[in-house]
């Protein structure tokens, strides 16, 4: 049977960790993938579990080299995917599951076609703004950066295979089982 990757997107404040962690809890067959960062790692994270930490030249060599599925910059550290980590979960019988953001997504499927890109979308801005003021985690300046950023991702998600909404947990997992089987990833 061939493995695919799922790649999953969706707005900050969206939900898509839980999602994706209460499929990963119900499909064993999955993993998720580990992507490689520039920055420092933070307390509690673990090389080659959490992220695989590289020099930024070490990065920048890897990009030069063509070693990337797909890379971004954010806030002057580099987040990318190795197209051999991928290939080699493949090979020990995985199937994928790619959490990244709309850029990097859209960068897979030009590399990977037959990568399937889920995009998780929020029941409307305003109950989205209204989750990323409840978290208590942010400034208003912040929560304002956010909302100027769903716009863009909203309007990229268009160029997704599809777009789930997450107006409940539960029906959003089912939702992501019944695409999964029906790319024959079970």
């Amino acid at each position: 049977m061939n493995k695919k990757l799922f790649v999953i997107s969706g707005c900050s404040g969206v939900g898509k960790g839980t999602v994706i962690n209460k499929f990963m809890e119900r499909n064993k067959d999955f993993i998720l993938s580990v992507s490689c960062t520039t920055r420092k790692p933070r307390e509690g994270e673990i090389d080659g579990v959490h992220y695989f930490f590289l020099t930024k030249e070490k990065f920048e060599q890897n990009i030069k080299e063509d070693k990337f599925l797909e890379y971004a910059q954010f806030a002057e550290n580099y987040y990318g995917t190795k197209k051999k980590y991928i290939k080699q979960k493949f090979e020990e019988g995985y199937n994928i599951i790619l959490e990244i953001e709309t850029n990097g997504a859209l960068q897979v499927k030009e590399k990977m076609p037959e990568a399937v890109l889920i995009f998780i979308a929020p029941p409307s801005v305003e109950e989205l703004e209204q989750r990323l003021r409840g978290r208590h985690t942010e400034d208003e300046d912040t929560i304002q950066k956010r909302l100027a950023q769903v716009k863009t991702e909203l309007e990229r998600s268009k160029k997704y295979d599809y777009i789930v909404i997450n107006d409940n947990i539960d029906r959003a997992v089912k939702e992501i089982e019944s695409i999964v089987k029906s790319h024959d990833a079970k």
